[in-house]
């Protein structure tokens, strides 16, 4: 599993950023696990998240918007990200970008 974090409002990357990748139960209200944890790089990618293959389930992945506009001196409305998706089968690869503004954000299943 991967991530790009961009910065919509200054047009570059979002480094820095604290990710978190869980696994939930079925019903997607409790963390089984904690899968990964990770920082966006210079690019505003986190390429180590989770296992080679992610069966089939539901996970969220969850940055630290909070810390993000703190370190690059913006003041946010969010403080936290939260993105869960559901995978109905097992995946060599999923990509979740997100795009990242003080005061919005927007994701989508990428490839």
């Amino acid at each position: 599993m991967t991530t790009h974090v961009l910065d919509s409002a200054h047009g570059r990357p979002a480094a820095g950023v604290p990710v978190r990748l869980e696994r939930l139960s079925d019903g997607g209200s409790d963390v089984i696990a904690v899968l990964a944890k990770s920082h966006t790089d210079a690019d505003g990618r986190a390429r180590d998240l989770g296992p080679g293959t992610a069966e089939a389930g539901t996970y969220r992945l969850v940055l630290d918007t909070g810390a993000y506009f703190a370190a690059t001196g913006q003041r946010g409305f969010y403080p936290e990200v939260a993105v869960t998706f559901a995978l109905p089968g097992p995946e060599r690869h999923c990509h979740v970008p997100v795009l990242l503004s003080p005061y919005a954000y927007s994701t989508y299943r990428g490839s």
